[in-house]
């Protein structure tokens, strides 16, 4: 989402005076507590000092825009909020009539950054959370756009690097809510498309980040196991059987226990293979066979 600028909104300036009730000082300026309806159709009210806005005050465009919150010489400057005709916000420091400082801004699809501001952009330190889909860039900003280390944070999983013009690029990593790590890098590719006229032809440029996976971090999950063999307890299992009579049976319970262990640890063996074969394919395939094969491995 763009961010729309104040500057689009620009307020009468110090010779625009208009209608104005309010005090005044000894040289006649305004000074003080009043109210100022301009000749462009928007209003003020709020604190002058030396006939210009300084303090605290609310203004009011005719395009349903308002701006509530502290001047300095008629420019915005320290805290305030300013509400765009479309409804989206900013609320946060300003400084010479700009966003600048620490801010939070709603768009008008629900989208929302909080973090620092650079002379009306996004610029330093900050988080974008997307409405639409849940996802959040936690991360730095460079002049509006995304650029640096960051964390690109999805529902079911995260993404671990450096961006820049709002790309991924370079070595990073995934990383798996099941507890995998998914490594690897991303490299920029150019995608041409050509568009023929009459004596010439365009070509545009297109750059598109691809993800090639190296390596996956193996899950380290504790599963609890059972001993094969119960460890004798004087004559406690002999205890236990179902009855006097029914001495050759537990015998006959532990060769069918036996054969069934050989008979899972030869099905066992080929699974390991479709794993190791499952991991190999998704190594070359990319992330989603790396987190299939990742599901089979647990």
């Amino acid at each position: 989402m763009s961010d729309l600028g104040s500057e689009e909104l620009e307020e009468e300036g110090e010779n625009d005076l208009g209608e104005y009730d309010g005090e005044r000082n000894e040289a006649g300026e305004r000074h003080g507590h009043g109210k100022a309806r301009l000749p462009n159709g928007d209003t003020y009210e709020g604190s002058y000092q030396h006939g210009k806005r300084h303090g605290q005050g609310i203004y009011k465009f005719k395009s349903g825009a308002r701006y509530i919150g502290e001047y300095v010489k008629n420019k915005k400057h320290g805290h305030g909020t300013f509400i765009y005709p479309d409804g989206s916000r900013y609320e946060g420091e300003w400084a010479d009539d700009r966003r600048h400082g620490y801010g939070v801004y709603c768009y008008v699809n629900n989208d929302t950054y909080t973090g620092e501001w650079f002379a009306h952009q996004r610029h330093g330190q900050g988080t974008y959370f997307y409405a639409e889909t849940g996802s959040k860039y936690v991360g730095t900003w460079v002049n509006g756009q995304q650029e640096g280390m960051a964390e690109l944070i999805h529902l079911n999983h995260r993404y671990q690097g450096k961006f820049l013009n709002k790309n991924p690029v370079g070595p990073g990593k995934y990383v798996f809510d099941i507890g995998c790590e998914q490594h690897g890098e991303y490299r920029l590719t150019d995608v041409e498309r050509g568009e023929e006229e009459e004596e010439e032809e365009v070509t545009l440029m297109t750059v598109v980040p691809k993800w090639k996976a190296t390596s996956i971090t193996e899950l380290a999950l504790w599963t609890p196991t059972l001993p094969e063999e119960q460890p004798p307890a004087d004559g406690t299992i002999q205890e236990e059987a179902p009855g006097p009579e029914g001495g050759g049976e537990p015998a006959e319970d532990d060769q069918a226990l036996a054969d069934l262990s050989e008979g899972e640890a030869d099905l066992t063996r080929p699974g390991e293979d479709d794993e190791d074969a499952t991991r190999e394919e998704g190594r070359e395939d990319g992330q989603e066979e790396l987190r299939y094969g990742a599901i089979d491995q647990e």
